[in-house]
């Protein structure tokens, strides 16, 4: 007896979906740890917008902050957790299914989602 596929919707994470959070796990998860300053120059994203993200990830577990003394001023550094990474990545998978059903029951596109083409015509 086989496995049902994965519904599109598991894994879809309302908390990392808002658009900044997106972008600041993704910068994360690439990146390991980034101190807040870079986290966001890197987005472009005023320090209070960056901070009210960075607390709701925080909150839910998914990002953690060290601080640390840099040519004598504190820094803030900033992680995802194993629990943070889990539901990006878990998050990716999801919007990766949600894209392909909607590929694969789109009329007049391949399954690889460029536009199908009748050749015979």
């Amino acid at each position: 007896m086989s496995a049902e596929p994965p519904a599109p919707l598991d894994g879809f994470d309302g908390t990392v979906h808002a658009p900044n959070r997106l972008r600041v796990c993704a910068l994360l998860d690439a990146a390991g740890e980034a101190e807040f300053g870079l986290v966001q120059k890197q987005l472009g994203l005023s320090a209070s917008v960056l901070s009210k993200h960075v607390t709701v990830l925080m909150e839910a577990g998914y990002v953690e902050q060290r601080k640390a003394v840099r040519d004598t001023r504190q820094r803030v550094w900033l992680r995802l957790t194993r629990q943070g990474r889990a539901a990006y990545r878990g998050h990716l998978a999801a919007l990766r299914a949600i894209v392909g059903s909607g590929i694969e029951a789109a009329p007049g596109y391949d399954r690889d989602g460029s536009p199908g083409y009748d050749t015979d015509g």
